[in-house]
């Protein structure tokens, strides 16, 4: 397979120079793990006294990571990087609420990012989180199969009313509609009700796309009990693979209760895991949709084999790279180049509202061995070229 990431010229070739140094310094920042933490802390005390620090933030790491505070302020992004053939999935990253006004926020800007999205070419897929529509406890208490009040079955439900409202306009505008995994202890009633929305929706064609987290060493057991009962009921599986993001609270949190740690022993066997669910989606295509969300160069190479062996298309629909807005352009730009279906998620919402993903993403940038030092020595090489060293 021909190696194709080292382009930087395309990776970069919409930044321009003031937006290619601002990404190589705020990285040069994040590669510095006691800087991130500092940092993060710093924040975090500035938000909670409400200190005047947004106009910082929105021109550092907020305007690399994020699309803009609203949609509308996410169109020009979406539209430079559609001349390049990659689209955009808007992501409304707002976190740690739970009244069910801002649910039902969440639940509304998912619908109309739907409606949008069925006459906007570049936007693909919408996507929620599951705690995006409902209370990370009342998932938990479902999973966990605990006795529920009256008022927490009425909570229940009312998630569940979401979830098929989005699924329904998903279904009635011809939108896939992706839905994130989060902590195991909450996921199985996510995964119950999204299998349930796949019943309903995924007959014809898929429309609804649950997540696997491929850290997670039981997951390819989940999809073939997943594939036997789709096949056995008359529904199409749609799935967006990814390896994960909660991994240290995962595995903390296996230890601290003495129950067997959910995360696969190392990155080795998770890049296995992630590579054998991958091939075992590609083999059975007539019944599965994938979503290859991932920064990993050897999986997403992978990935183009499988699409050669099995003489598939490039642009096949049910088959989509995805990587994150502000990480891999190499990635994404060098496969929209040669003609692959490609996404990024775009975070989008107010400053103080994203931060949370955007810690994550600082923090996921420092932990991730090799992650940052990447990123650098292609901005650094890009840097080189245009003569802005």
């Amino acid at each position: 397979m021909e190696k194709i990431f080292n382009n930087t010229e395309v990776a970069f070739e919409i930044k321009s120079d003031a937006e290619l140094n601002r990404a190589y310094y705020l990285f040069e920042m994040i590669k510095r793990e006691s800087l991130v933490k500092i940092g993060t802390s710093l924040t975090k005390l500035a938000l909670a006294t409400h200190l005047p620090i947004e106009g910082i933030i929105r021109a550092t790491v907020f305007d690399h990571f994020c699309g803009g505070v609203t949609e509308e302020d996410c169109k020009n992004v979406m539209e430079k990087m559609y001349t390049k053939n990659v689209h955009s999935i808007l992501d409304y990253s707002v976190e740690g609420k739970e009244e069910d006004v801002v649910f039902d926020e969440a639940m509304n800007k998912t619908i109309e990012i739907i409606k949008t999205a069925k006459t906007a070419k570049y936007i693909p897929f919408a996507v929620f989180k599951p705690t995006g529509l409902g209370r990370l406890e009342i998932y938990q208490k479902i999973t966990e199969g605990a006795t529920m009040t009256e008022s927490e079955m009425i909570e229940w439900n009312k998630v569940v009313d979401r979830y098929d409202k989005v699924c329904k306009a998903a279904f009635e505008n011809s939108v896939p509609v992706m839905i994130d995994a989060e902590e195991t202890w909450m996921q199985k009633a996510a995964d119950d009700l999204i299998e349930n929305m796949m019943e309903k929706y995924n007959k014809e064609t898929v429309i609804v796309y649950g997540t696997l987290q491929l850290y997670r060493w039981d997951r390819m057991d989940y999809l073939k009990d997943l594939h036997q009962r789709a096949k056995d009921k008359g529904y199409k599986i749609g799935m967006k693979l990814v390896r994960g993001a909660y991994m240290e609270k995962e595995r903390e949190r296996a230890e601290k209760l003495g129950y067997k740690d959910p995360i696969c022993k190392d990155k080795p066997t998770t890049d296995e895991n992630y590579n054998k669910v991958l091939t075992y989606m590609i083999e059975n295509i007539k019944d599965m949709s994938v979503y290859n969300g991932t920064h990993n160069e050897e999986s997403s190479y992978l990935l183009m084999e499988l699409i050669d062996k099995h003489n598939l298309s490039k642009n096949d629909n049910r088959i989509w790279f995805g990587q994150l807005y502000g990480m891999s352009d190499h990635i994404s730009y060098n496969l929209a180049k040669f003609g692959y279906n490609v996404s990024k998620y775009l975070p989008f919402g107010p400053v103080r509202d994203v931060m949370p993903y955007l810690i994550r993403r600082a923090e996921e940038n420092t932990s991730v061995a090799g992650q940052t030092s990447r990123e650098l020595n292609l901005l650094r090489t890009e840097r080189k070229r245009r003569g802005i060293e």
